[in-house]
């Protein structure tokens, strides 16, 4: 448990001084490990940007410590934002909110909005607190290239940016696996008095637990609603192509492959039960254990020389809605990828 981790002080107080001096920075949060760079300084925001090969115009969220001024980064707060800091912060619920306009625009893509939390891991926190002494904001997708599977340990950020001369990540503070699994829910604040909440990316926090709390189930996303992390139909993508499929076909579709001799690895609920697989992982029957392992398993799956991963679909429901938003994405771009391994003449 992160209550039981041991601070790294020395660890913590060289990475804060990286960060002030405009380097990036590995951190673990309770969600993911993100890469850090000092969100007041758009040098080293565009640092992020280049190491993860990442569109200028997605934003990214600033972490902040839990004694922080919100006013100092966000106007106009409305007081459902007050709520939801009170119940959920710190935790793993990102709010956007307008921008302060002393803060540099490319934390937001060009936007008038900025996206803020405050992250609820040990380590996560004692950096925020010794960075600026704890009055600065840390810049913080996750710490992967553009568009992969979000890292939830130390290893797997070295994993993705290796640790050859000129590895722009350099500094990596280890505190173990993530929690929680999945990044934070996002959730627009920005325009309340025409479209109230608005739900931009599902995560821990549900759409049905922010509605207890202000009394408003959140809104889905509409054309003009802002831009935000992890929110393209494509992204947490592993390199072998995703197929979902659901339970009562998983099996048929399993041989259908294997008769076309397809290395096919296999993620499912429970217990692993096809003979013949590359490799299989069974996920916890929880949405919470599902999440805390999801992002591994992809990438042990990643690693295992397969045509194809074939994914049980989850239930449904708004407890799996994290869940099943970051699979759907993970499959995007391989919907038809079965029909193509099976009959490969086909186009």
């Amino acid at each position: 448990m992160h209550d039981e981790l041991t601070l790294d002080r020395p660890a913590i107080q060289s990475a804060a001084r990286r960060l002030e001096a405009g380097e990036l920075v590995a951190f673990p949060t309770e969600t993911v490990y993100g890469l850090g760079a000092d969100a007041e300084n758009p040098a080293a925001i565009a640092k992020i940007y280049a190491a993860k090969g990442r569109p200028s115009n997605h934003p990214v969220i600033v972490h902040l410590a839990p004694e922080a001024d919100i006013t100092y980064w966000a106007d106009a707060i409305p007081p459902e934002a007050r709520k939801l800091i009170a119940a959920f912060w710190p935790g793993p619920l990102t709010l956007i909110l307008q921008r302060a306009k002393h803060i540099p625009d490319c934390v937001s893509g060009g936007q008038d909005s900025i996206g803020l939390r405050c992250p609820s891991h040990p380590v996560a926190q004692a950096l925020l607190r010794e960075f600026k002494a704890g009055k600065g904001g840390i810049a913080g997708p996750s710490a992967n290239k553009f568009g992969h599977v979000s890292p939830t340990t130390a290893q797997h950020v070295r994993d993705e940016f290796g640790s050859e001369p000129g590895n722009p990540v350099d500094c990596i503070l280890d505190g173990g696996q993530s929690q929680v699994g999945i990044e934070s829910t996002i959730l627009d604040l920005t325009r309340m008095a025409t479209h109230g909440p608005v739900l931009l990316r599902p995560g821990h926090i549900s759409a049905d637990c922010i509605a207890d709390v202000i009394g408003i189930l959140p809104r889905t996303p509409d054309d003009a609603a802002p831009r935000a992390s992890g929110t393209l139909e494509s992204h947490y993508a592993p390199s072998t192509p995703v197929a979902l499929v659901e339970a009562d076909q998983l099996a048929d579709i399993f041989h259908l492959l294997a008769t076309a001799g397809r290395r096919i690895a296999v993620m499912s609920r429970g217990t692993p039960h096809l003979n013949g697989a590359v490799a299989q992982l069974g996920l916890p029957e929880s949405p919470d254990g599902y999440a805390h392992d999801l992002f591994a398993s992809l990438r042990t799956l990643d690693t295992a020389g397969a045509d194809i991963i074939l994914v049980e679909s989850p239930p449904g429901g708004n407890e799996w809605q994290g869940v099943n938003d970051r699979l759907r994405r993970a499959a995007h771009d391989s919907t038809e990828v079965v029909s193509r391994l099976v009959k490969p003449d086909l186009k």
